[in-house]
C-alpha cells in the first residue's frame, strides 16, 4: 500500500513550473537558454509599491493579521471593485489570499463534494483541473478551437450543465490564449447561467488591467447583476502591478462563501504575509499611472512575437486581446522530423525538441487541455523575444 495519498495520485505537478526550472537547470549547467514560460512581468515591481512594503517593515508591521486580510486591503479591494467594475461589496464580503490561485483553491476545497462538477473552457490555466480534483470534484472542459478565436459559445455551455454542474470557472483574458469576451459575448453566457440556478460562477479576473487595442474588460457579475449572489470574482496583484512574488490574491462574493473560505484557510495557511498586504494596498489606492505604458510595451511585444511567428509555415498565430501569452497552432509541423531525427508527433514532443535543439523554453499545449499548440510568455525583453523567435524560424525552416 503506497504511503501517500490516492488524492494526490489524481493530480501532476504544474507543466509551466516544470518548463521554468528545466530552463533554469540547462541554464546552471551553461546552456544558452531562453526561457519563455513563466508567467510574470519582467520589470520591477513599481517604485511606490516597494516603498509602501519597505515602511509596513520599518513601522514593525510584520506580525499576525486577520486570517483573510487586514482592514485597510480590504476597504481598498471593496474601493477597487466599485471604481472599477461598478460592483458593490462590503468587507465582509471580501477574502484575501495567497496569491489568486489560493483563493480559487480555498473556494473549490470549501464547496465541492463528491460527483460535483465544475465547466473549465479550454484552454484552461494548467491549475484549474488539478485544483478541482484536489477538492474532489470533477472537471468537465469545453473545447473552444482556434476557430473559435478560443472562446466557447453559449450552446456549448448549456450542452456541458448538467444536475451536479457546481462551478462554472472563467477566465479573460486568459491564461494562455490571451482571448478575451466582449461584453455581448460574455452576455450570451450569462443568459445561459441564469436558466441554470443551481450553477456558480468561478471567475479569473487576473488579467482585467492587461487589455489592448479596442477590447474592453469585463466581469460576469458585473455584466449581468442577477449573478451576483452566486458569483466569486477573483482578482489579484500580481500581474498588472508586477508584484507575482508578493502572493496576494482577492476576491469578492457571498458572505457565507467567504465565512467558508475564510475556515478553509484559517486551518491552512492562515493569513497572508502582512507586509504584503501593505504593500497591495498601495497597489490599489495608488497611482494607476504605470499600467498603460506597461500595456504599450506588451503591445509591441505581442506584435512582434505574433508577426514573426506567423512567417513560419505550418504555425499560426492568433493576435491576443490581452494577458502577455500567445497560444500558436503547429498543425502544420505534426509529422514532420527534426535535423537531429525527432519526429513531432505532438506539441509536447516539438516543445521539447526545440528546448534541446535551439534552447528556447516553450509550455506544450496539451498542458492546457488544447492540441496541438504550444504557449509563449511575451513578458520579457524585445531582444530575448527576437531571438528566440529567430531560433523557432530556424528550427521549423530545417524540419523535413
Amino acid at each position: 500500500m503506497s504511503f501517500l495519498s490516492q488524492t494526490l495520485a489524481r493530480v501532476k505537478p504544474s507543466p509551466t513550473i516544470a518548463v521554468s526550472n528545466l530552463a533554469m537547470e540547462l541554464k546552471a549547467a551553461g546552456r544558452d537558454v531562453i526561457s519563455l514560460g513563466a508567467g510574470e512581468p519582467d520589470f520591477d515591481t513599481p517604485e511606490n509599491i516597494r516603498a509602501a512594503g519597505v515602511r509596513a517593515i520599518n513601522e514593525g508591521k510584520t506580525r499576525y493579521t486577520a486570517v483573510d486580510g487586514i482592514p485597510e486591503l480590504k476597504a481598498a479591494i471593496v474601493a477597487k471593485f466599485k471604481r472599477d467594475n461598478g460592483l458593490t461589496y462590503t468587507p465582509k464580503q471580501v477574502t484575501v489570499g495567497t496569491g489568486g490561485k489560493q483563493v480559487l483553491y480555498n473556494a473549490l476545497m470549501a464547496t465541492l463534494n463528491h460527483d460535483d462538477e465544475v465547466i473549465i473552457p479550454a484552454p484552461y490555466w494548467v491549475s484549474y483541473p488539478d485544483m478541482v480534483l484536489l477538492a474532489g470534484g470533477t472537471p468537465v472542459f469545453i473545447e473552444a478551437e482556434l476557430e473559435q478565436n478560443f472562446k466557447i459559445t453559449p450552446e456549448q455551455l448549456e450542452q456541458a450543465i448538467t444536475r451536479n454542474t457546481k462551478w462554472f470557472l472563467f477566465n479573460s483574458p486568459s491564461n494562455p490564449t490571451g482571448a478575451g469576451y466582449s461584453w455581448d459575448e460574455l452576455k450570451a453566457l450569462t443568459d445561459v447561467l441564469l436558466r441554470h440556478p443551481h450553477v456558480w460562477v468561478l471567475t479569473d479576473d487576473m488579467y482585467e488591467h492587461l487589455a489592448y487595442d479596442d477590447f474592453k474588460f469585463c466581469t460576469p457579475a458585473q455584466v449581468e447583476p442577477a449573478l451576483y449572489d452566486r458569483t466569486l470574482t477573483v482578482n489579484g496583484v500580481s500581474k498588472a502591478y508586477a508584484m507575482t512574488g508578493w502572493r496576494i490574491g482577492y476576491a469578492a462574493g457571498p458572505e457565507p462563501l467567504i465565512a467558508a473560505i475564510r475556515k478553509v484557510q484559517s486551518q491552512s495557511t492562515s493569513n497572508p504575509c502582512s507586509i504584503s498586504q501593505w504593500a497591495a494596498v498601495e497597489a490599489l489606492n495608488g497611482p494607476q499611472d504605470f499600467i498603460a505604458p506597461h500595456n504599450a510595451m506588451f503591445t509591441r511585444r505581442r506584435d512582434l512575437v505574433v508577426s514573426m511567428l506567423n512567417a513560419v509555415p505550418g504555425i499560426t498565430c492568433p493576435t491576443p486581446d490581452g494577458a502577455f501569452y500567445v497560444y500558436p497552432s503547429i498543425a502544420g509541423l505534426i509529422g514532420k522530423t527534426t535535423p537531429k531525427g525527432t519526429l513531432l508527433s505532438n506539441d509536447e514532443v516539438f516543445a521539447t525538441a526545440l528546448l534541446e535543439e535551439t534552447g528556447v523554453a516553450v509550455v506544450f499545449g496539451s498542458a492546457f487541455g488544447l492540441s496541438p499548440n504550444f504557449r509563449i510568455s511575451y513578458a520579457t525583453s524585445d531582444a530575448a523575444l527576437t531571438e528566440a523567435c529567430t531560433r523557432i524560424q530556424t528550427f521549423c525552416a530545417k524540419l523535413a
